[in-house]
């Protein structure tokens, strides 16, 4: 596996596991818990250690899908992050909600907490307080958000004293490319790591027939998969949580790293338009 260093002398997979779907909840899930929580463990012992998953997630019951799943792990080797639904952005709010989670996953601390997109109608400085709070306690060591701009980043890291945002979590992939505009390079400037969720375009990548693509998969000897992944991977300050609820897909994803498109290639996906 590859890291890239989060903050402080922290490295983070670059390739982690994303849960969005697992327990069921938001749309049908073909896979079982136990189905899941194989591929988590697969994908683990593989070396893909970051596990991210959110309470909004089958309403918390991803997270206990988590919490199985890393059982038998010595959990220093795991750098789990979940995030908190804009509802709960009050500071008592947000407090409770990282302890629920913490308590789903049966740990005692997260290694990064987000919040999972902006809510105008709390006072961010009310939520940034609590999150800080959580730093203090230990609860997490490190926060950042999800789904912000650049001026809600900088909003949110104004209220905050000591600590940093160190994550933005958006989706970005070859088929969604709003991030390259303004908020990648304000991360990168800002040494500030981007998570793309949503690699593979919910999908689409994979079922549509992208010519280029097609020709670097056998120019490399991977799959599209693995090119659309390791395209991600090899920007600054990016790294991506690919979901894999089954253990052939978990294998596929991990074939996404230990090698390096060209800067010619790079390029060219640079420029592709899908």
């Amino acid at each position: 596996m590859e890291f890239k260093e989060i903050s402080r002398g922290v490295k983070i997979p670059v390739l982690g596991l994303g849960t969005w779907g697992m327990g069921g909840g938001t749309f049908p899930n073909p896979f079982t818990d136990k189905q899941s929580v194989a591929a988590l463990r697969h994908g683990i012992k593989l070396g893909m250690t970051h596990i991210d998953t959110a309470e909004m997630y089958a309403n918390g019951h991803t997270e206990e899908v988590v919490g199985e799943a890393i059982k038998p792990f010595d959990r220093e080797n795991l750098f789990i992050t979940s995030k908190v639904l804009p509802r709960n952005f009050r500071y008592d709010d947000v407090i409770e909600a990282a302890k629920r989670s913490l308590k789903r996953m049966k740990i005692e601390q997260m290694d990064l907490y987000l919040l999972h997109w902006f809510n105008p109608d709390i006072p961010l400085k009310e939520t940034m307080f609590a999150m800080e709070y959580l730093l203090e306690q230990e609860l997490t060591r490190f926060i950042g958000v999800s789904n912000f701009s650049v001026e809600e980043m900088k909003e949110a890291q104004s209220y905050l004293d000591k600590a940093k945002i160190v994550n933005n979590q958006v989706e970005y992939s070859l088929m969604r490319r709003e991030p390259e505009k303004e908020l990648l390079p304000f991360c990168q400037k800002n040494e500030i790591m981007l998570t793309a969720y949503s690699p593979l375009g919910h999908g689409a990548l994979v079922k549509k027939k992208i010519p280029l693509l097609d020709a670097l998969a056998k120019k490399y000897n991977k799959t599209s998969v693995q090119i659309a992944l390791n395209w991600l991977i090899s920007k600054d300050w990016v790294i991506t949580i690919p979901k894999a609820s089954n253990i052939k897909h978990v294998e596929e994803n991990f074939g996404a790293v230990g090698w390096k498109l060209s800067k010619e290639d790079m390029e060219k996906l640079d420029k592709l338009v899908i």
